[in-house]
């Protein structure tokens, strides 16, 4: 693997500082408070600097030894190396050997003794791929929209990181029906509907944060968007480019994706352009533009007003009440936590709380967990912390590094409260969820 370490820096810099309220963590800092940890947990010394950390950033270590990594751990609140954007390189994973239990995994799989060197993932990789019609027809159109539909019910309810790897195989497959021969008039169709699976697969990715991963689906699913001429599927797929930017901390690239797919926002339905006010909502609060986030607010509410369902494409069928209060409650939530619009912002994500149904668990989790987030800075932390206890339990059955990274933001929240009982118990419960030390 090469490149820089853009996950080690994302949770640096989602990271609240201890010496700088309302900055975040220094690479110096960081430094600071691994070699802290590991001196009090480990009784053993070492001598991190912020050097050292900009070449982890950098990618040009990308193994540090054990220590550094279990500080960086406990640090950063998560769980595992991986999470940290740390990877053995394959000869060193090879020279560790095998586990005992190889000599069964050999047996099992078929694997002679010299194909262990490489991991054993791969000898689980498809020998005989299913092959590629010659010819698409309308079946092989449906089967792809399916599968886009069905995978997309999975990642609302469970989150991105647990079949995205399936997801990413079936859009492997899909894209070589681009290849095959196709009736003029189905050629518009097709391409909507690998499209349609390239958009989900890529959500999934930003869900799970193969960031790189998702920016290279969404690339694709806009291809074909616009070799469709599909202006709805546009729009969806500029709409989640701009969500992940925004997340990503580059609201104003995600302002210019937003503004990119409200070209022409007569051909999309008013569920779609309520849609991506919302996005330029978010957007705009990051960049600090109060009067124009609240205003673009207001304008999302008049579109969803005027929404009709039975006009909306099949992938816009998330997007009621629940989730417009969600997305523009979040939208909100930026002014909130500096004291602007908060009982807007408390109301509409509470609307969302309640009115999201179970096929929509990480959006009701996530939402969940702001709310609690904007109660314990701006309301009553008991409150907060039963709103927040109530999220966590939705949280524990979705794979969302979205989610664990609002729970971390929430953690943080409450640490100003953490002589609460329920709010220690709450930020308990928050560090077992993410293993935080």
């Amino acid at each position: 693997m090469s490149g820089p370490n853009d996950q080690l820096r994302q949770l640096r810099t989602r990271t609240e500082s201890a010496q700088v309220p309302g900055e975040f963590l220094s690479r110096a800092e960081l430094a600071e408070q691994v070699n802290a940890w590991v001196h009090d947990h480990l009784n053993r010394k070492i001598e991190l600097d912020g050097n050292y950390i900009g070449k982890l950033e950098r990618g040009a270590i990308r193994w540090p030894q054990a220590d550094y990594r279990d500080g960086l751990r406990a640090v950063l609140g998560v769980a595992t190396d991986a999470e940290l954007g740390f990877r053995r390189s394959r000869s060193r994973v090879a020279s560790l050997g095998t586990v005992k239990r190889s000599d069964f995994l050999r047996a099992a799989l078929g694997v002679t003794a010299g194909a262990m060197v490489a991991p054993l993932g791969e000898a689980l990789l498809t020998q005989q791929p299913t092959p590629v019609p010659s010819v698409v027809g309308q079946r092989e159109i449906e089967q792809v929209r399916t599968a886009a539909q069905l995978f997309g019910t999975w990642d609302h309810t469970y989150g991105g990181g647990l079949v995205r790897e399936a997801v990413a195989a079936q859009l492997r497959y899909s894209a070589g029906l681009l290849s095959a021969r196709c009736s003029d008039r189905l050629h518009s169709d097709l391409h909507s509907a690998v499209g349609f699976l390239g958009h989900t697969a890529a959500f999934m990715a930003f869900d799970a944060y193969a960031h790189d991963d998702a920016r290279r689906m969404f690339e694709f699913a806009l291809g074909c968007a616009e070799e469709a001429n599909d202006w709805h599927l546009r729009a969806k797929v500029l709409s989640s480019m701009a969500r992940q930017e925004i997340w990503c901390g580059n609201p104003d690239a995600g302002l210019t994706l937003v503004e990119l797919a409200m070209v022409r926002a007569d051909r999309l339905t008013a569920s779609e352009r309520a849609m991506l006010l919302t996005a330029r909502a978010r957007a705009l609060a990051k960049l600090h533009r109060v009067s124009e986030a609240a205003s673009t607010v207001g304008l999302a509410d008049e579109q969803f007003a005027n929404a009709e369902p039975d006009n909306d494409p099949v992938w816009m069928r998330y997007y009621d009440e629940a989730q417009h209060a969600g997305d523009t409650g979040h939208a909100l939530f930026d002014l909130a936590v500096d004291g602007r619009f908060v009982g807007e912002a408390r109301d509409r994500l509470a609307l969302a709380v309640a009115g999201h149904s179970q096929p929509y668990a990480r959006s009701r989790a996530i939402s969940g967990i702001k709310l609690a987030s904007l109660t314990m800075r701006a309301g009553d932390p008991v409150e907060a912390a039963q709103i927040g206890t109530r999220a966590l339990r939705e949280a524990g059955t979705i794979t969302s590094r979205r989610a664990a990274d609002d729970l971390r933001e929430l953690r943080t929240f409450a640490h100003e409260h953490h002589r609460v009982a329920e709010v220690a118990e709450l930020q308990s419960g928050i560090g077992d969820r993410l293993g935080v030390a």
